[in-house]
């Protein structure tokens, strides 16, 4: 009878669980896996809003795009997460999305501030070199400086057309050197040991040995602080300026729980929220913490000049830098 009676119960516990309305985030994969913040996020705001949140894992962030262009006003989504800057103008021309209509908090703390009706930032950090002091005691201190650098200055990167940190590496050429960037690319070439598909492909080969820097964030390096105690992990501090990334995140127009996705999104920019950043997902949070950032970030790189072109103009640009990019390295 006991038995029985504690089935009735969890059946009627499961039951009342489903029953909850389900609120579902495309996101790139980096965001759900273990030590991740989705793990984290996911009890959090169901505990605050009586639903079920789930995570939909696509890719980088390069192929949350092509996925909503695929599904069109079909898509499962409420929300997506982990667009950036570089694609935010080619999300919108979907048509797919709806202005989230959210103020924005006074401890918002993007540089450059934000206006935009339909994305909100949820984190963001400049993209930098990193290199390891115990092999590279002297980095290059500017772009003209890697160009010049011995050979064995070698580097990975990541395919500009499945990476959001290789498209923001193609805009930080072509926001440094204009017209001259396929040149640029030309004599960048000969120390690309490889280009990878996602971010942590190129980060794994450098880890391994295979090059002597990768393209990555200013912030990297304090995750080996913080998670390996190891501080030989820098990254160049580049005198011509960083290339600025900005993850945002908006509601899909389609979404069967409106309410509940703008609800997403205020949550996203709340103290809970964006105070797991520094620590699980390595960027700078979209707002000011009441605590501080934690230790790993004291000491990182603070670029004077920070680079980055309108959304609105990067698809344009944008085509014009990856035919220039695809020519130079199918050479």
């Amino acid at each position: 009878m006991l038995r029985l009676l504690s089935g009735l119960i969890l059946a009627a516990s499961a039951a009342a669980a489903d029953d909850r309305p389900v609120l579902t985030v495309y996101t790139y994969e980096a965001f759900l896996s273990e030590g991740s913040p989705g793990p984290a996020v996911r009890p959090l705001f169901e505990a605050e809003c009586d639903c079920v949140l789930r995570f939909v894992g696509v890719g980088d962030g390069a192929d949350l795009v092509a996925r909503l262009r695929l599904e069109g006003p079909g898509a499962e989504a409420d929300v997506v997460l982990g667009l950036d800057t570089n694609l935010t103008a080619a999300a919108a021309a979907t048509g797919l999305f709806a202005p989230h209509g959210l103020p924005l908090p006074e401890a918002l703390a993007v540089p450059g501030g934000w206006d935009d009706p339909l994305f909100l930032p949820f984190d963001w950090s400049w993209l930098a070199f990193v290199y390891d002091e115990t092999r590279l005691p002297e980095p290059p201190t500017s772009f003209a400086d890697l160009l010049d650098a011995p050979d064995d200055v070698t580097i990975v990167v990541q395919d500009p057309r499945t990476s959001t940190p290789g498209l923001g590496l193609l805009m930080w050429v072509k926001h440094l050197y204009g017209d001259e960037a396929a040149s640029v690319w030309e004599r960048l070439a000969p120390r690309i040991v490889t280009v990878t598909r996602s971010w942590w492909e190129a980060y794994s080969a450098f880890l391994a040995g295979e090059a002597a820097m990768a393209l990555s964030w200013s912030t990297s390096p304090a995750w080996h602080r913080h998670v390996q105690d190891d501080d030989t992990k820098r990254a160049a501090l580049f005198d011509d300026g960083h290339y600025l990334q900005i993850e945002v995140a908006g509601v899909l127009a389609s979404s069967r729980q409106p309410e509940l996705a703008r609800r997403f999104l205020a949550f996203m920019l709340s103290e809970p929220f964006q105070s797991l950043l520094p620590t699980t997902h390595w960027m700078y949070p979209a707002i000011a913490l009441q605590d501080g950032l934690p230790p790993a970030y004291d000491g990182l790189i603070a670029p004077e000049t920070s680079r980055l072109f309108p959304s609105e103009d990067v698809p344009a640009i944008r085509e014009a830098a990856l035919a220039e990019w695809l020519d130079v390295m199918s050479r």
